[in-house]
């Protein structure tokens, strides 16, 4: 049977070529701003160029349907998470890579559907940058314990409105650099209906606000940014002992990487005696420092033990601890040149995925590297704090540094520093370390603390209280980073309030899809 055309079928116009390009506009426009919010990420020192990305990203949602919300917003998701996470399939492939980057933008669709939702109401960037805050949250505790990477915080390290982590910590920095984003493409619409009508309403006032609060509000936070020493000072060693070669094989030598952590050791210890650098109050080595568990293999116990009696002072050491029954545990181990071990942390945020695996069965049809996970690991329960030769040095295992309470806990139970050991060998030479390291200078100026990050095969460094990088290591490359570093006591605002920040802007988020929700259902009775 033949399809007809009817005579009003004939009549009507075929679409224009211009119409189509037209309608390419805001998607085109929704994946470039996806790639500014990347672009505004270490390794690139462009933290500035999150602000036009959010204002693209506003025009692109404004006023639009919600299913137009969440296709664009899914869009803007993958030109973000796509680039931003090319480092998770740097071993294992494109597909876990693909996978985690899609669920991510996945996320970041449904927040810019509510985004799309509240740009109705008046003064919608207010509402639409703490809907975005919103989605962050939920993003840094669900599925599987959150995935907070990516947090627009995060890249912000060099940032005019970094005093702002040390008053309402990530979420209210994140918040302000939206805010301000969203701001900016408000202010550019009312800039322009002023230039066709002439006036200048109270919108344009208002948006004009929604950019110049967050600025001045990081001006008036500079304050709290302090790298004074209040307790004094500790001098610490941190050890980057680097793995004999990249990916996920690097663990196949555990004991290649153990000795070259005990060789740099030693040489730091022959160093101190030459009075080539200042003798140490305590050294900190890596995650995964010693993948021999040394309560179990006795040449591990024996070599670390040497190690720790030739630099003489404290140290803190990286190992897998594998219990006869149970899970493994990702410990940092106090050892002591004189006693040994005399207190351990197991990292309370282990990765889903890497250090344990989820859904096996499902996840092998994505990777056969799933198997390379044999055992899992379990998380610990215990705020990691040790006492190293009287400083209080907080504990936060690599991956955790990317969780605002990880980091807080180690703070609020005593902490006059913070320390962060981790173990990037198995991302190679990409851009995670540095996104990571970024994390710890946030988290500096967030809790007012110096913060030592001790990397396997880099970068480590040591970190001001202030967010300044005063050391760092290559990539690759055995090292020994020694430095004096103030202790401080006194707690920001950000330390005090924890999540109370977080909450008040998940209450606005949730206030204006409320709002939106209401007006919805009134407009539908009313017809």
């Amino acid at each position: 049977m033949s399809a007809t055309i009817t005579p009003v079928e004939a009549a009507q116009p075929a679409p224009s070529p211009v119409s189509w390009k037209r309608r390419l506009v805001r998607p085109a426009a929704a994946v470039i701003a996806g790639a500014l919010l990347y672009l505004s990420f270490p390794p690139r020192p462009l933290w500035w160029v999150v602000l036009p990305g959010f204002a693209l990203l506003g025009w692109v949602l404004h006023r639009q349907r919600l299913r137009a919300g969440f296709g664009l917003g899914l869009l803007a998701g993958l030109g973000f998470m796509l680039p931003l996470l090319h480092w998770t399939g740097e071993e294992v492939g494109p597909v876990p890579w693909l996978a985690l980057a899609a669920a991510e933008a996945v996320f970041i669709a449904v927040g810019c559907l509510g985004i799309a939702a509240v740009s109705r109401l008046a003064c919608w960037p207010v509402w639409a940058a703490a809907v975005w805050t919103l989605d962050e949250a939920v993003r840094a505790r669900v599925p599987f314990g959150g995935f907070p990477w990516g947090k627009i915080a995060f890249g912000q390290a060099d940032s005019v409105f970094l005093p702002l982590a040390a008053v309402g910590g990530t979420p209210l920095l994140s918040f302000a650099v939206v805010l301000c984003g969203f701001g900016l493409c408000e202010a550019v619409r009312q800039f322009r209906a002023h230039r066709r009508t002439g006036t200048l309403p109270r919108a344009a006032v208002a948006a004009a606000a929604t950019v110049l609060v967050p600025v001045a509000g990081a001006f008036a936070a500079l304050p709290l940014v302090d790298d004074s020493a209040e307790d004094g000072t500790a001098t610490v060693a941190a050890i980057q002992g680097n793995v004999p070669r990249l990916g996920l094989d690097f663990n196949s030598q555990r004991r290649a990487v153990l000795d070259n952590h005990v060789r740099r050791t030693e040489q730091l210890a022959r160093e101190v005696k030459e009075g080539k650098v200042p003798q140490p109050d305590f050294v900190l080595w890596p995650e995964n420092s010693s993948d021999l568990d040394p309560y179990r293999n006795p040449d591990a116990r024996i070599v670390i033990d040497d190690a720790v009696k030739a630099i003489g002072v404290p140290t803190v050491i990286g190992a897998v601890i594998e219990p006869d029954t149970g899970k493994l545990r990702n410990t940092l181990i106090q050892w002591d040149p004189k006693k040994g071990p005399v207190d351990t942390y197991d990292k309370r945020h282990i990765q889903p995925f890497g250090e344990y695996m989820p859904m096996r069965s499902v996840a092998r049809v994505f990777s056969s590297d799933v198997d390379r996970v044999r055992r899992d690991f379990g998380p610990g329960r215990k705020v990691g704090v040790f006492d190293l030769a009287g400083t209080e040095v907080g504990l936060v295992t690599c991956y955790e540094a990317a969780f605002d309470d990880a980091v807080r806990d180690t703070v609020m139970h005593g902490g006059q520093m913070i320390a962060v050991p981790s173990n990037n060998a198995t991302f190679g030479r990409s851009e995670m370390t540095y996104q990571q390291l970024a994390m710890s200078r946030v988290r500096a100026v967030e809790h007012s603390r110096s913060v030592v990050v001790p990397v396997t095969s880099g970068v480590s460094a040591v970190i001001r209280p202030d967010g300044t990088i005063v050391q760092k290591t290559k990539l690759f490359t055995p090292d020994a980073l020694v430095d004096e570093v103030p202790l401080r006591s006194s707690l920001t605002p950000a330390t005090r309030m924890g999540t109370l920040p977080e909450g008040v802007l998940v209450l606005v988020a949730v206030a204006g899809l409320g709002l939106v929700t209401v007006r919805s259902v009134r407009g539908r009775r009313g017809r």
